[in-house]
This record gives C-alpha cells, structure tokens and sequence, in this order.
C-alpha cells in the first residue's frame, strides 16, 4: 500500500492502520484529514494508524460523544481526532468551537466532516487548516474496505 492518493483496498484493521501510518508520514503540522465512510467502515482505524505513526503513545478512541480529543504527539505536534456526526449545524455553536482542534501546531482528524448537516464549510476549513485532505472509507465484503485517498 502507498501513501500517495487513489483507491487503496485493506482485508483487516491491521491493514488499515498501516495505510493511516502511510498517510501520516504526507502530513505536516496544520493539516486536516476529512474522513467520509458509513459506520462501521474502519475511520477510527485509519485515525489510530496515523496518530500512533505520528507519535501518540495513549489509546486512540472514537470522540462521537465528545465531539474531539487532543492527543500529545512526537516534536510538539498534536494530534486532534474530531467526530462531528452529532452536530446538525456548525453555524448554530459557538464560532470557536474548532479553533483548539484545527491549529496551526496540529495534525487534524475530522470524522464526519458534513455532520448532519454540511458542518464544516470549505471557507471556514481554509481559515483553520493549511492542507485539506480527504479520504473516503467504504465496505467491501467482510474485513475488506476500500480507502479512497485524495492528493
């Protein structure tokens, strides 16, 4: 499996953690990843493969119900895993509420990048985030998904 962007196919979590490590080692600090796939379709995994590549040490979870997590990583880098199914609309929280997570000393993991309903604006994505990048988790059969990677 490469890092670079096109259609990648994983058999097992351990797969697609080590695409996520692949997928790190392109990102640099003040880039976001969106992360796009229906439930169950291995987002966590691929953020727990690239947060451990990028120097987390503590277990990585799912933040659904706490909307973000800010991880501690190598050389001052953090790493934040956001999970924004829950938010039906950006524009209704507070103006800040990504400010913390989408730093310019952060390497950003944004769940469910629409929401409920198109909670991140691109406009808003290009004031916070130096890159965007976007990937797109489906299933496959059994352990099997395919990753979309963009460039």
């Amino acid at each position: 499996m490469a890092s670079h962007a096109g259609s990648h196919q994983t058999a097992s979590s351990a797969e697609t953690e080590r695409l996520g490590a692949e997928l790190a080692a392109t990102l640099t600090p003040g880039d976001a990843v969106l992360i796009e796939g229906e439930l169950g379709a291995g987002k966590t995994t691929l953020v727990r493969g690239a947060a451990r590549a990028l120097g987390v040490t503590v277990p990585v979870t799912s933040p659904t119900f706490t909307i973000g997590q800010r991880y501690p990583a190598a050389n001052g880098v953090t790493v934040a895993h956001l999970d924004l199914y829950r938010i039906a609309d950006l524009d209704a929280e507070d103006p800040e509420l990504l400010d913390d997570y989408l730093a310019p000393d952060t390497v950003a993991f944004v769940e469910w990048p629409g929401g409920a309903g198109g909670a991140i604006s691109e406009r808003r994505l290009s004031e916070l985030a130096t890159r965007i990048r976007r990937v797109r988790l489906s299933h496959a059969g059994g352990d099997n998904r395919i990753v979309e990677i963009d460039g």
